[in-house]
């Protein structure tokens, strides 16, 4: 299976998913931009829109992708072309396949039975097997994503049932891995979400116009109100009279939430099970200063994700906080850099450090992970230029140990600087003067007794994992 990684120093966001259903015959493709635009940060490679009138011809869907942001992909021209009153859309960032038009969602799907667009968050750990039987059995894959694979699983199960929730039940028992799904049939918005909740969905209302998506700021965004998480391993469905009918997935599951989306992925404003995102953060952080307390004068976060964790260790340590750094905005995305000086000048350009806030004071720099070590390094040494006596790193989740097969880009562990150095070795090679990660038996304190996921700092996972000749398919 084609996967090209982006070389960069950091961790990469999921994806984003987002359905919307007007009950009142409304167009949507603008609601669907505007909760696109609110899931941004969970992919920049590329996005889609694809919708559906329920009171026209049964199953015409008008669809349009690209590559880029939301802003690039879709003028105000190319919305008024997508006339319908149901819809789902997609912001992707490449954990499985190439970047390519060709691999942006939604997928949209004419057969037999109608139409089927589906869109995707998460990662299939059986993927490579699933696609290599269906081909098998004569089917002819457009992209090199296991969402691909999921689409087909549901299309082969409806030929034999009654309804596309019954053929999604069916897919359900041949997938294995992380999943949020938002499906949208010709009368008919659905939603899924794994059985071990590892990828957050929720769902929203305004007025007759119901709302599923994988972060609640996308809701809110558009003025709606929150009404749930979709439960783990739940099938939501929203049909035309506006009913919210629910069914459970037949496979039992111990739950294990992601943390790394209360660590980094989500948006601030976002609440995930009933759990505040912002909230999460500020305990990570006083769990920070309690475990790693040390003499300094300021604490700073590395932006935008380090602030809010920053904020909680000077609440905790009583430290004051400060801004340290100014990010520009109008970068954009960054890139592959080729060379190690190329690496060091995108840091720059992105980020400037105010030297009059760190000359002469010992510094906390709070930054919610470490993968490669490459950018933290970098920032260290602009604001030692810049006059910082002391630079203590600290940061807000443990050790990257282990690869991440369910979505989260987690490089190969030959890739991660903690896999192959102690800490020691770390703070000496980022050029801190000390340096604290989150103990890993303090990071269920960031949302109280939620079942989490933290295969990549214990190698403890949820679910059987790929062999190492599939690993390496899939890395």
């Amino acid at each position: 299976m084609e996967n090209t990684k982006i070389l960069s120093s950091g961790l990469k966001e999921e994806c984003g998913v987002f359905g919307i259903y007007d009950l009142d015959g409304g167009d949507i493709s603008t609601s669907i931009y505007f909760g696109l635009s609110a899931l941004q940060h969970r992919g920049q490679e590329s996005c889609g829109i694809a919708v559906s009138d329920t009171q026209g011809p049964k199953g015409r869907v008008h669809s349009h992708k690209g590559l880029g942001l939301v802003n690039e992909v879709f003028r105000e021209s190319k919305l008024e072309e997508l006339k319908g009153n149901i819809g789902v859309g997609h912001v992707r960032y490449a954990t499985s396949g190439s970047t390519t038009v060709e691999n942006a969602q939604p997928l949209v799907l004419n057969y037999i039975k109608g139409s089927l667009a589906l869109a995707h968050n998460g990662n299939l750990i059986n993927a490579y097997e699933l696609r290599e039987q269906m081909e098998n059995e004569g089917s002819i894959f457009h992209t090199s994503i296991d969402s691909e694979v999921i689409a087909y699983a549901i299309a082969k199960e409806r030929v034999r049932c009654k309804t596309v929730e019954d053929a999604i039940l069916r897919a359900t028992e041949k997938i294995q891995g992380a999943y949020g799904l938002v499906v949208m049939s010709p009368r008919k918005l659905i939603g899924v979400r794994d059985p071990y909740g590892l990828k957050p969905l929720c769902i929203g209302k305004m007025e007759n116009t119901y709302i599923i998506t994988s972060e609640s700021c996308a809701i809110t965004s558009l003025g709606a109100e929150i009404i749930r998480d979709v439960e783990p391993g739940e099938i939501v469905t929203i049909d035309k009279d506006g009913n919210i009918h629910s069914s459970f997935i037949r496979q039992k599951a111990k739950q294990a939430h992601c943390i790394f989306e209360y660590i980094y992925f989500a948006r601030l404003d976002s609440t995930i099970d009933n759990i505040s995102v912002y909230e999460s953060r500020i305990r990570a952080g006083a769990s920070l200063a309690n475990s790693y307390p040390v003499d300094a004068d300021l604490v700073v976060g590395v932006p935008d994700s380090g602030l809010t964790a920053a904020k909680g260790y000077s609440e905790a340590s009583g430290i004051p906080f400060g801004f340290a750094f100014h990010k520009n905005s109008y970068v954009g995305r960054t890139f592959i850099k080729t060379t190690q000086k190329d690496r060091e000048s995108s840091v720059k350009i992105k980020l400037s450090v105010l030297d009059s806030v760190v000359k002469g004071k010992r510094i906390v720099l709070v930054d919610d992970s470490i993968v490669r070590g490459t950018t933290i390094a970098n920032i260290i040494k602009m604001m030692k230029q810049a006059g910082a006596l002391k630079v203590h790193v600290r940061v807000s989740s443990p050790p990257f140990l282990y690869p991440c097969y369910f979505g989260t880009d987690v490089p190969s562990n030959q890739q991660l600087i903690a896999s192959s150095h102690s800490e020691e070795q770390i703070r000496q090679m980022i050029g801190a003067d000390s340096l604290g990660y989150m103990p890993i038996e303090e990071l269920q304190g960031m949302v109280g007794d939620l079942p989490i996921c933290k295969a990549c700092f214990n190698n403890q996972y949820p679910m059987e994992v790929p062999d190492q000749e599939i690993r390496n398919l899939l890395e």
